[in-house]
């Protein structure tokens, strides 16, 4: 994949702790924030998924701290997918200082497929695998103002 979908967002003040750099569980926030426009970007946002009786949950999240991001940053985060499998998919998130490239933070996270009624695990549906393996090659959502 050439170009991978992006999302840029502005750190704001409230995101950052007293050292005066953005608060390591706030990463957990812009993954799942980059998740959600991905999907969008997809054609698959989460209340056509819940439409659809269908949900994904997060059950591992690893993240891996290069350098530090602070207030007024704007952040650049890749999203690719990384793994389908027949009820999970994984996907990869390089959290990058727009302005200068550098990674901040490299995250991966894995989703299993449910169904909203009864809650359990299911299949990823034949259309959401052709859109996860496509990947929203070169699409950009600028939230950074």
């Amino acid at each position: 994949m050439s170009e991978p979908f992006r999302y840029r967002l502005r750190v704001r003040y409230s995101e950052c702790d007293a050292q005066h750099v953005v608060f390591n569980a706030r990463y957990g926030d812009y993954v799942d924030l980059a998740m959600t426009e991905f999907m969008r970007a997809l054609g698959r946002d989460y209340d056509a998924l819940l439409a659809r009786g269908l949900d994904n949950q997060v059950v591992k999240l690893t993240l891996e701290w290069k350098a530090s991001a602070r207030f007024d940053d704007v952040l650049e985060i890749q999203v690719k997918p990384l793994s389908l499998g027949n009820t999970s998919f994984s996907l990869e998130f390089l959290i990058l200082n727009a302005e200068s490239q550098q990674l901040l933070c490299r995250a991966e996270s894995v989703y299993v497929m449910m169904t909203t009624e009864p809650f359990e695990k299911t299949r990823v549906p034949d259309d959401l695998r052709a859109a996860l393996q496509e990947g929203a090659v070169g699409k950009v959502c600028d939230q950074s103002g």
